[in-house]
């Protein structure tokens, strides 16, 4: 079982840590919120989303669901506009160190609208879980396969946990806002990379 727990550690956090758009977009709203709790909604929401394509992988539902091409496609259109309209927004965004009305300092239900857009309408995050979790997992069964899932999870939590922490003593730190300025603009930049590199996938794929 140590063994278990140990590969299901290793792989959870190898997928995790790439700085992609998710990850970034925790970070920022740790950063601008006010208070740590005020990004809660956009770290629950990123480790739910988490927690959903991890069971869904093991499970094998997400494969069966990727088969559908037409599905897939779409996915990748609405994936690549939002990072585009995403990667604008950040790029434009000026902001003001714990601000109630800081530019990037979003609401709850926009945070949790956001967080979840980042987290499903990332083709490539998709395949990367049901690719690498999904098929790992089908060397276990039973209990040793409730908690390689149950590790996988678990990581995706911290990980995000983490992430709002630093992002929040960075934004504390910053007392000028030319640091969070400049972490938007990285921001913006992986954001539309992410859909440049989508949008070539899909017109390769073609």
């Amino acid at each position: 079982m140590a063994g278990v727990i140990v590969h299901g550690f290793i792989l959870a956090l190898g997928l995790i840590l790439p700085l992609g758009v998710q990850n970034v977009f925790v970070f920022n709203q740790g950063a601008v919120q006010p208070k740590l709790v005020r990004a809660l909604p956009v770290i629950i929401t990123a480790a739910l989303c988490d927690t959903l394509l991890i069971t869904l992988a093991i499970m094998g539902v997400s494969v069966v669901v990727l088969q559908y091409d037409w599905l897939r496609v779409t996915m990748i259109l609405l994936g690549i506009g939002f990072l585009i309209y995403m990667g604008l927004a950040t790029w434009k965004s000026r902001p003001r160190r714990q601000e109630e009305n800081s530019p990037r300092s979003l609401s709850p239900k926009k945070q949790i609208a956001f967080a979840m857009s980042v987290s499903l309408l990332n083709p490539h995050a998709l395949l990367d879980t049901v690719g690498v979790i999904g098929t790992s997992s089908l060397q276990y069964a039973g209990g040793e396969k409730a908690a390689f899932a149950a590790v996988c999870i678990a990581v995706s939590w911290l990980w995000f946990m983490a992430l709002g922490i630093a992002g929040k003593a960075v934004g504390s730190m910053d007392t000028s806002g030319r640091l969070l300025t400049v972490i938007n603009r990285i921001s913006a930049v992986i954001m539309w990379g992410t859909a440049a590199y989508l949008a070539y996938g899909l017109i390769a794929g073609s």
